[in-house]
């Protein structure tokens, strides 16, 4: 459902008319992109943030390089504290 027709379903609902003025859409080119539903996987894993629960036992320095071995990328970090 486009928003216009929930808005005018709204406006109708309440018994309320309104000349919505709309000036533009907006409008993204995947040609600079990808829409953040469409995404594949390796730009997803490459530029993304895992929420890791860590067990305790293995270190903080451990998770991270796990991840970085299991999702084959180059960098990989934690920010605070993994220790339970």
């Amino acid at each position: 459902m486009e928003i216009y027709d929930f808005i005018y379903k709204i406006d109708s609902f309440c018994n309320y008319s309104n000349n919505w003025n709309i000036i533009q859409d907006s409008y993204t080119d995947e040609k600079y992109g990808y829409f953040a539903d469409k995404r594949p996987i390796e730009v997803l894993i490459k530029n993304s943030i895992i929420n890791a629960d860590k067990p305790p036992g293995p270190t903080s320095h451990e998770v991270a390089y796990w991840i970085k071995q299991m999702f084959k990328v180059s960098k990989a970090g934690h920010g605070g504290t993994l220790e339970p």
